[in-house]
């Protein structure tokens, strides 16, 4: 339990300023016209399903289809050639977890190169992405197909694998959850069914068979590792999911570092059993062995086992398959709000889903198994997903050079840039190794991105990627446009765990007038307090204050006003609140957008916050913007009966907790108790007392009244824990109603 004697004791963490002095209107019109015009995706997926769904979307063909191939082409080094294609990827996949926590948006890759680089790259990363992930998807149902064929031989492969992927599409249709449910039990059954195999196949494993590893050569080596590099295709796709994560900051980069750990292991230890187990002369049979899983199963545990494998790699294939619906769709989705395709791909159904894309998505995967043979295809995808993961470490590069303050990932690629220099050069010789073909078609796509691009989506919208403020510094033009999506984006995300706004709401002061007051006072009364809080002449406060009028200024939604500055050497942030209720009158500078005639500015945020950390400091400013988004803010703030209210009208409710220490009942109890003898958690603040209408700030030997209001901060698990204890009950309405509805006293 934390408990602070003055508001000076609170020593918050630093917070940085942006390159552009933000400007709060960017965190009202981004995200609300994108909300209005194509509607919004439930955010409903957590850290196992979004590890689910990586996982699930990646164990399939690496493990039941390709070692047969990879064995006949590399011999007994194909555990090698596994762990270097992981390795190989990794430099991508960090950067995937990068810019999936900075820009979480349906369509993955897509987006992201279409943000950093600009339609044309975005169109090629789109178009290519979502063909190759449904032609994986397809590969997998033909999986699917061979395995029913081992003990149901007469059953016609081809209508199964239609079959499922329409299911397929109708169990997508229903929601990303319910997607996302079923792939937890596909993951968790499959990963038990594999654990046994691997274990069972590591006793058995014959050193032997790993002689002569590398006498076939290097060069076919290095064709297998760009050969199974398609069995790790998976693992970043659920970016393409990531508008549907909760969370995101946390839960998409640790899913796929946790998701890629898990396949690495998988392939790794499974293909060293499978050879050590069965032999290469045995998998690589007339030129591969297509059913190599259960191959090893009947060595290692006999019919029995192979039933058992074969069992597991349908759930595989179905799992895969399951994901590739579900991944793919965002891919045309995202293409449709950007108008690169046409705008029936955005529909979204009353469940919550793009049900046009998912359909769109359906029909590729089917037109995919009546046209190709997808045996072929491996090398193929591996290829462009190569080209993807690429693209995606010089994104990275683009986003962190551009100097854009919104661009604010909850993981940072480590050793930047060197891995993602690394990235962007080591998958051209692994191409070049798998031939013409797969140059070719990397070719084909990237032609009809930049085609597309010319004859439809230019004319439809015109918008260039974070390259811009690349060139900006050299002396040429920026997208301002970029950068106000990107704080739509934070102000979507919301704040993290660690950044400190309950605290910060809880020490600010208060400044509350009935009257009109001039700008230049309420700026003057507000430096004189942020002073005595930051050891920072009032002058120089004030400076900040008014220099950064233009944009700092700018009215919000509800009559609000957010001016901000930044010091380099305070400890913290630091805010005051002002309420005037007879309005702001601005009296100097003029504001980039002027409130509207008959509209008053009554409520102002001074924020000054240390020039360390950009993202928490736009993290703060969009948490107030949405909370003035809200339609009851300016009731409940101008409701609000003294300085506690104020604070608590920019609360969290699921972050708060106001206890009222009744006569009888739960509360009663802590009437004569000290603060420090509530045991409150470790993570909690007894934030403030209102007794008999004046406020306190507690002390640890502070003791409870009967009457006292004790507002406490924490984190939403430990607030509802207290709820039950204090027999506090939760309620959605306004705080201002819930006041005026309480039973008042007999005169």
């Amino acid at each position: 339990m934390r408990c602070r004697t003055s508001c000076e004791d609170v020593r918050l963490p630093p917070v940085p300023a942006p390159v552009r002095p933000a400007d709060p209107a960017d965190f009202t019109t981004s995200a609300g016209s994108r909300t209005a015009a194509m509607g919004t995706l439930k955010r409903e997926l957590g850290l196992f399903d979004v590890y689910a769904i990586a996982t699930g979307a990646t164990l399939s063909s690496g493990f039941f289809l390709l070692p047969g191939l990879a064995a006949a082409q590399a011999g007994g080094a194909i555990p090698i050639a596994y762990l270097l294609a992981g390795l190989v990827l990794l430099p991508g996949i960090l950067s995937m977890a990068e810019l999936s926590t900075a820009m979480p948006r349906a369509g993955g890759i897509y987006y992201f190169l279409d943000r950093s680089m600009g339609q044309r790259v975005g169109a090629i990363g789109g178009f290519g992405t979502w063909t190759t992930l449904t032609l994986k998807s397809a590969f997998a149902l033909v999986g699917l197909g061979a395995y029913l064929q081992v003990y149901f031989p007469d059953a016609p492969a081809g209508p199964i694998a239609f079959a499922f992927a329409l299911g397929f599409a109708a169990v997508n249709l229903f929601g990303a959850k319910k997607t996302s449910s079923i792939q937890m039990v596909l993951t968790v059954v499959l990963l038990a069914m594999l654990g046994w195999l691997i274990g069972a196949g590591v006793t058995a494993v014959d050193p032997g068979a790993f002689a002569g590893a590398f006498n076939l050569g290097a060069s076919p080596f290095f064709s297998t590792v760009g050969l199974v590099i398609v069995s790790y295709m998976g693992i970043t796709h659920v970016a393409s999911v990531s508008e549907e994560v909760k969370n995101p900051d946390r839960n998409l980069a640790l899913g796929m570092l946790l998701a890629f750990v898990t396949v690495l292991l998988v392939y790794v230890l499974g293909t060293w059993a499978m050879v050590g187990a069965v032999g290469v002369e045995v998998l690589s049979a007339d030129g591969g062995n297509l059913a190599p899983a259960a191959a090893m199963a009947r060595a290692v545990a006999g019919p029995a086992g192979e039933a058992v494998m074969t069992v597991a790699a349908i759930l595989a294939f179905t799992s895969v398959g399951n994901a590739g619906v579900l991944s793919a769709s965002r891919y045309p989705l995202a293409m449709s709000r950007d108008h690169v395709l046409p705008a029936a791909m955005r529909r979204i159904s009353r469940w919550g889903t793009p049900w046009v894309a998912i359909l769109a998505t359906a029909g590729l995967i089917v037109l995919w198994l009546v046209l190709f043979d997808p045996s072929g295809i491996a090398k193929l995808a591996s290829a462009f997903q190569l080209i993807m993961f690429a693209l995606a470490c010089l994104a990275v590069i683009v986003m962190r050079e551009s100097g854009l303050a919104p661009y604010d990932p909850g993981f940072r690629a480590p050793f930047y840039p060197w891995i993602q220099v690394v990235g962007l050069v080591i998958p051209l010789p692994l191409i070049v190794q798998m031939g013409w073909l797969a140059i070719l078609f990397s070719i084909v796509f990237v032609v009809f991105g930049l085609l597309w691009y010319r004859v439809y989506a230019r004319d439809h919208v015109r918008r260039e990627g974070a390259i811009y403020h690349v060139f900006e510094r050299l002396g040429q033009q920026r997208n301002e446009g970029l950068e106000r999506e990107l704080r739509g984006i934070l102000k979507e995300k919301g704040l993290r765990d660690a950044d400190p706004f309950e605290e910060l709401i809880a020490s600010s002061d208060v400044l509350d007038y009935e009257g009109a007051v001039p700008f230049s006072k309420l700026v003057d009364r507000a430096s004189q307090a942020l002073s005595q809080q930051l050891g920072v002449s009032a002058d120089r406060v004030a400076r900040g204050l008014l220099e950064g009028t233009g944009t700092g200024l700018t009215p919000m939604s509800q009559g609000v006003v957010l001016p901000h500055l930044h010091l380099d050497e305070i400890p913290g942030p630091r805010m005051v609140l002002a309420r005037v209720r007879g309005g702001i009158e601005i009296d100097t500078g003029e504001p980039d957008v002027p409130p509207a005639e008959d509209e008053l500015i009554q409520a102002a945020f001074f924020l000054a916050s240390p020039a360390a950390d950009h993202g928490r400091h736009l993290r703060i400013l969009a948490q107030i913007a949405g909370r003035v988004d809200d339609e009851s803010f300016l009731t409940e703030w101008l409701e609000a009966q003294d300085n506690l209210e104020l604070r608590e009208v920019m609360l969290r409710d699921e972050r708060m907790l106001v206890v009222e220490v009744l006569p009888e009942g739960a509360s009663s109890a802590l009437a004569g108790m000290t603060i420090q003898e509530m045991a409150l958690p470790d993570d909690t603040l007894a934030a403030m007392i209102r007794r008999r209408g004046q406020l306190i700030v507690p002390h640890d030997d502070t003791i409870m009244e009967t009457g006292d209001r004790l507002t406490i901060l924490g984190s939403p698990r430990d607030i509802i824990d207290l709820r039950h204890l204090y027999d506090v009950h939760a309620t959605a309405v306004p705080r201002w109603w819930r006041r005026s509805a309480r039973p008042r006293s007999a005169p």
